[in-house]
């Protein structure tokens, strides 16, 4: 893997994190909408934001080349169920004034996809990671020994979203093709419940205020941005180092909560909390020192390179 497509890899991750990390106050602000179809409404708009985006890429040649290939379409029905399911988890937990158990899944995350890379993907554990590993899982033992209380909206998020990067890195698709044929899985679903099941004061797409209608469409726009960068950081970088920037997206969701949203720090978060944040120290130290041990071994082939 060369540094240009390591640095593509950062930056694409970064982008993906950041637009995650403040997602919850777009979600907030059509809160009036049940979750179930605020999740119609981001399969439909960006099925179709897919299409333009796609067609102005001039991108179909590799759409056709997916479909030849039975095996690849039906996995990205599977990654498509996956992601489907994070996205109503997430929902829900948000307008529910569960924003904080959902940044602590998307904390829990950046160690699932070490475990994940491991088991499937022949990634190695290094002391230190097998370390942040089990601070983790403490964090959630004490919980459920201490408190009585299992974190599942937090193990939902960080399975969901683990296994569907897992998923996506196995199809080795593009972001462009690989979203656009997920959300044509999901859209006849989505729009018999929509337009066939739904009936509540905001189903009715006419006789909502146009201000709304647009901000349900814009739910295209949030969701497909941030999930093409994620992928396209995935097919350039290792899941675990993919995990390594995880942390940005839970840390702005946990100041939305606190700062803005006034959801309370109880004892059974804290703990868990606490658990975490010292896991991912350990595991974002392990990181750095692993890269800084490569450096020198690195940098004599770079140079040899450009001779």
């Amino acid at each position: 893997m060369d540094a240009q497509q390591t640095r593509q890899g950062v930056l694409f991750a970064l982008g993906a994190y950041f637009i995650w990390g403040i997602a919850p106050a777009y979600f907030k602000l059509i809160k009036q909408v049940s979750p179930d179809e605020i999740m119609t409404h981001r399969v439909i708009w960006s099925f179709f934001f897919m299409l333009l985006l796609v067609s102005v890429s001039r991108h179909w040649a590799n759409v056709k080349i997916i479909l030849r290939q039975p095996k690849k379409v039906l996995l990205l029905a599977a990654s498509a169920t996956v992601i489907c399911s994070n996205w109503l988890l997430f929902i829900w937990a948000v307008n529910n004034d569960h924003m904080l158990e959902a940044s602590l899944g998307y904390f829990i995350n950046p160690l699932f996809n070490v475990l994940v890379g491991m088991l499937f993907l022949g990634e190695r554990f290094r002391r230190l990671q097998w370390f942040a590993v089990a601070l983790a899982a403490c964090g959630v033992i004490i919980q459920l020994w201490k408190f009585g209380s299992v974190p599942v909206i937090a193990l939902g998020l960080a399975v969901t979203f683990s296994f569907y990067g897992l998923v996506r890195k196995k199809i080795g698709v593009d972001a462009q093709t690989g979203m656009l044929i997920e959300t044509s899985w999901l859209l006849p679903v989505a729009a018999i419940y929509l337009f066939g099941v739904a009936d509540s004061s905001t189903s009715h797409l006419s006789q909502n205020a146009l201000s709304l209608n647009l901000l349900l469409v814009a739910a295209g726009i949030v969701t497909t941005i941030p999930l093409m960068l994620f992928t396209a950081a995935c097919s350039r970088l290792r899941l675990s180092t993919v995990g390594f920037f995880q942390y940005l997206g839970p840390t702005l969701m946990f100041l939305l909560a606190v700062v803005f949203y006034g959801e309370r720090i109880t004892p059974d978060k804290a703990v868990t909390f606490g658990f975490i944040w010292v896991a991912l120290a350990v595991f974002i130290f392990d990181a750095v020192w692993a890269l800084r041990r490569r450096e020198p071994h690195q940098k004599p082939r770079e140079s040899g390179a450009e001779g």
